[in-house]
């Protein structure tokens, strides 16, 4: 029997939201399913590279270890006043499944995927992601599109039933399908998305690793540095803002044809130390957050541009010199070479616009059918919570 389309089958696409908690990439062998509780990364499926954009990275999160030199194994000390965090291996970021003999990169995008095996549908479900990030990198709220076609007489999942589903059969802990939605046949999550915000932390004050809370390791990049000049990054913030060529903060490998972007929003912000940070450690380690928002980014961009913003609130950079910097379209520059940390970034919305109104329309509660004899799935209610920002957890970047 072949694995092309039923005659009489249903398909019915839907927007699911999701999130994650990002790590290294780590490596399995294929020839054999892993153990319950192992690691695995989420691999690449394609080339369309965003702001870390080489994959959805996700495993359990492993204490990371200081960065050491390939020589005499010295520990590498951040340019910017931060302590270096691991680097991942260069084939890790490949663009496609990243493949190296008998072993397979695996993360997030392989775990949603092999979840919705159990759904059954005629024809494998693949989960097209709007936000493709790099190993290490967080997201609060992450989306994809994926079809689900049923057999004949099936009628398609509510999406409540087909987020439980997920998230029964998700075998990651790091993992978490939040909301699904019906969408139109032809509605694309990556092509879609409006909006994507990414938010960067940092904490001040915090002179060796091991004075950093074990919550939030692997959450912040931390600094050395006492305290940041906030209003001079969020003067050196102003220049970066608008339609600019960013070829100054884009890292090799990204395959954009264009390297003009709009940055809509950029802050820095203080704020009070979390709950997991205790009273005593509160009083000496100061939180940071700055957010980029912006329809698309370039590979490393939001992290490229954190770097360049740290370097001018530790004074190691002036705001006239971001502009400059910016001018120069050169990403090989003295400052400009900096990459902050991934693993203080997330992903925390893309919004899609006009999904509000298709919520109620007849062309979207009706899904096109697929293959020879199909037919249209039935209009049903439409999906109160249906917002443009997504799920109330977060929304797409």
């Amino acid at each position: 029997m072949g694995s092309g389309p039923v005659a009489g089958s249903v398909r019915a696409r839907y927007l699911v939201f999701f999130q994650y908690v990002g790590t290294d990439f780590k490596y399995v062998p294929t020839s054999r399913a892993p153990a319950p509780g192992e690691a695995r990364e989420l691999v690449p499926k394609d080339s369309e590279r965003e702001e870390g954009a080489g994959a959805v990275g996700s495993a359990l999160p492993a204490p990371p270890a200081p960065a050491r030199s390939g020589r005499g194994g010295r520990l590498k000390r951040g340019r910017a006043g931060g302590l270096c965090p691991p680097t991942c291996p260069a084939s890790a970021h490949s663009g496609s499944a990243a493949v190296r003999g008998a072993q397979r990169a695996v993360g997030v995008q392989n775990y949603l995927e092999e979840a919705a095996e159990k759904l059954k549908s005629v024809v494998p479900v693949k989960f097209i992601i709007s936000s493709r990030t790099d190993a290490g990198v967080h997201a609060l709220s992450n989306a994809a599109h994926l079809d689900v076609q049923r057999r004949a007489g099936q009628p398609p999942f509510t999406p409540e039933v087909l987020t439980e589903a997920l998230n029964t059969h998700l075998r990651h802990p790091a993992i978490r399908v939040l909301q699904a939605f019906r969408v139109p046949t032809d509605f694309h999550a990556r092509h879609a998305a409006t909006s994507r915000t990414y938010l960067y932390r940092l904490v001040t004050g915090c002179a060796r690793y091991d004075q950093l809370s074990v919550f939030e390791r692997n959450r912040c990049w931390a600094l050395r540095a006492d305290r940041l000049d906030m209003a001079a990054m969020q003067e050196a913030a102003q220049h970066l803002l608008g339609t600019h060529d960013f070829s100054a903060f884009q890292s090799a490998g990204s395959p954009s044809t264009t390297s003009v972007r709009t940055l809509r929003r950029a802050t820095v912000s203080l704020g009070p130390a979390g709950p997991l940070v205790l009273p005593q450690e509160s009083r000496r380690l100061q939180f940071w957050s700055l957010e980029f928002e912006s329809q698309s980014f370039l590979y490393r961009q939001v992290r490229r541009m954190t770097a360049i913003l740290v370097a001018v609130g530790l004074g190691a950079v002036t705001p006239a010199q971001v502009k400059t910097i910016l001018q120069s379209r050169d990403p090989l520059g003295k400052h400009q070479t900096r990459v902050a940390p991934a693993h203080g970034l997330f992903l925390k919305s893309v919004r899609f616009g006009g999904l509000r109104d298709l919520a109620g329309s007849p062309h979207c509660a009706q899904q096109e059918s697929q293959g020879p004899g199909g037919r249209e799935a039935p209009a049903w209610p439409e999906d109160p919570g249906l917002e443009t920002s997504g799920p109330k957890a977060g929304s797409l970047e």
